[in-house]
């Protein structure tokens, strides 16, 4: 059975066509190892590629995303809404290496909403109940305020 097979397999490899076509397949591997190091691969597959995380941006969304909300909360009228960052994104990639596993979002410090219902109590613990529960901060971080007119 073995001298059958071996004897099939030099065959094969004597055959000047399947001995081209393995070089060829030998070369392009060869040349994709190569190209590899001067193309980054993982960025042309993934979506969007690695946007630059931007603080601003991530704290002006969510300023949008309260004062969206909190202005439908009954009492509160006309909202601004102000937010404090403590730092920026932090990345963990795996030991050594570029791989990113995650991205811890930065921590934040305070939140001041200035809105017309901002004198009401009632209004302020609606609204500071809103804002704790949506961020998962203590109320400690919370400023409530009335608008001026």
């Amino acid at each position: 059975m073995e001298d059958k097979t071996g004897s099939k397999l030099k065959s094969m490899l004597d055959s000047k066509k399947i001995r081209n076509i393995i070089i060829v397949v030998g070369l392009i591997g060869i040349g994709l190892i190569f190209l590899s190091n001067w193309v980054d691969f993982g960025s042309l597959t993934s979506g969007k590629g690695d946007e630059a995380f931007s603080v601003k941006t991530y704290s002006t969304k969510i300023e949008n995303d309260l004062q969206t909300v909190i202005s439908k909360i009954q009492g509160a009228g006309k909202t601004e809404v102000l937010l404090t960052m403590e730092n920026s994104v932090e990345y963990v990639y795996l030991d050594n290496s570029t791989t990113k596993t995650k991205e811890i979002e930065p921590l934040i410090r305070g939140v001041l909403v200035v809105c017309e219902g901002g004198d009401d109590p009632v209004v302020v613990e609606r609204v500071t109940d809103a804002v704790t529960k949506a961020l998962d901060i203590s109320t400690a971080k919370v400023c409530i305020t009335k608008l001026s007119e």
